[in-house]
């Protein structure tokens, strides 16, 4: 039997390896909540990603002197969408438990299609229409549907407004892949995200806060993952097929539930239910017709390699 497992493992080392940076994306939920609690949102999420940019101006720079006007715009239009997406997310993280977070955010998979083809006209599969009917009726389970049909707190609007943040990041990421270098991007746009989160503080009244060593290990600790898990993608996705990523990636907000279940959260039963139907509907739209992959390496998947910051 051992001889078995070893021959055939269930999972390989690139897998494994995707499977926890995934279980980190699904804790860091838990971990911007708690965070809540000492900081206010603007300045965690400029905290986190000024020192993920500043991560980034270490490993990349030797390249940056080479920044170009294009890249300049286009790491500057993504960092407003990060700052929307991720700054909305937090927000939306002071009033709502972290798994309702995980499993509405998870939402960026089937509205990236539809902005897609709101935008640039490219009309969706049908298993991208199936998923997004599956994942939008587990939204409305989530919430909790009323009398007068669906009723989402401000916590869950903003939070699902995050998730269209986010799937406009991607699609801005996908429109500049291969015309711009990808480190000089992602400093710049990591910078504009943190620093318009700091900069927007005193328009939103929020404050700085006392010093915690609990959002500051947060927030630098978010930032410093962020590098963690992009190079841990674009190393793994080398030999791991798309199809089977996804199916790895819809597990984050899954560890998300796990970890917030062990933490306190309960949700109800018909919200788990909802739950279920937005993680099966971010696995369907992702689903294309089965094609002839060859095992070989391959380049990372321009959209899933940079989902994340």
């Amino acid at each position: 039997m051992l001889h078995f497992f070893r021959r055939f493992p269930l999972l390989s080392r690139h897998e494994a390896a995707l499977v926890g940076i995934t279980a980190i994306w699904g804790a860091t939920f838990l971990i911007i909540h708690v965070a809540m609690n000492h900081s206010g949102p603007l300045f965690f999420v400029g905290v986190r990603f000024l020192t993920a940019a500043a991560i980034g101006l270490v490993v990349f720079r030797r390249t940056l002197a080479g920044l170009t006007r294009l890249e300049l715009g286009a790491g500057s239009a993504i960092g407003v969408m990060i700052f929307l997406g991720y700054g909305l997310q937090t927000w939306g993280l002071q009033s709502i438990s972290s798994s309702t977070s995980a499993f509405i955010s998870a939402l960026y998979v089937p509205i990236v299609p539809l902005l897609q083809w709101a935008v640039l006209r490219r009309a969706p599969r049908l298993m991208t229409l199936v998923g997004v009917a599956l994942a939008f009726t587990g939204l409305v389970l989530l919430a909790g549907p009323g009398a007068a049909g669906i009723s989402l707190s401000t916590g869950e609007l903003v939070t699902l407004l995050s998730a269209v943040a986010i799937a406009a990041e991607i699609i801005l990421i996908g429109s500049f892949a291969g015309k711009v270098d990808l480190g000089r991007v992602t400093v710049v746009q990591l910078f504009v995200g943190g620093a318009l989160s700091l900069l927007l503080m005193p328009v939103a009244g929020e404050r700085i806060p006392e010093f915690s060593w609990v959002w500051l290990t947060a927030a630098v600790g978010l930032g410093a993952a962020s590098y963690l898990i992009q190079l841990t993608m674009n190393w793994a996705q080398r030999f791991v097929s798309p199809t089977r990523a996804t199916i790895i990636y819809t597990g984050e907000p899954v560890w998300g539930g796990v970890i917030g279940r062990v933490a306190g959260d309960r949700l109800p039963g018909l919200a788990l239910l909802g739950a279920a139907l937005i993680v099966l509907g971010v696995l369907v739209s992702e689903l294309k017709p089965r094609t002839k992959e060859r095992a070989e390496p391959r380049t990372p998947d321009r959209e899933e390699a940079s989902a994340r910051s």
